[in-house]
């Protein structure tokens, strides 16, 4: 039975599939606020690119035990809106690690302003890193 006080995923504009449990560890929070907002005052995508490429970038360093730097990111598709007064949450999974570089599946999930216990995946993408040396040339992954 649904609480009458909880707003339905129908409601808010999240659909019941974007619901569930984050792949890969926390990787970074934030909070959206009203400067990241594009004209239909919702949070700018690129915006939410640039925390998913943060904690990317986290992991592949700790991973990499070192420098790194983003070379590509494929299949972003955004599910719902973050608004103004989300929690975004990044979570970040490594999925392939070669010799030099290292693709990790990014997460973004939004806790709601209204219910912090209200969980929504908003988009995710495959983020790969290279590791660099000092010199920013390629190296080994260790």
């Amino acid at each position: 039975m649904t609480d009458p006080q909880t707003p339905t995923p129908e409601a808010t504009g999240d659909t019941p599939e974007q619901e569930g449990q984050p792949r890969g560890e926390l990787a970074t929070r934030t909070l959206a606020m009203p400067a990241d907002t594009n004209p239909s005052g919702d949070i700018f995508g690129g915006w939410l690119m640039s925390q998913m490429d943060i904690a990317g970038g986290t992991a592949a360093e700790w991973r990499a035990r070192g420098r790194v730097a983003t070379v590509a990111v494929e299949g972003m598709e955004f599910h719902a809106p973050v608004k103004v007064g989300d929690v975004v949450c990044c979570y970040a999974d490594i999925l392939k690690v070669g010799k030099t570089s290292m693709t990790i599946l990014i997460e973004a999930w939004v806790l709601r302003r209204r219910d912090a216990h209200h969980r929504v995946k908003v988009t995710e993408g495959r983020y790969t890193f290279v590791a660099l040396d000092e010199q920013r040339n390629k190296r080994p992954i260790p």
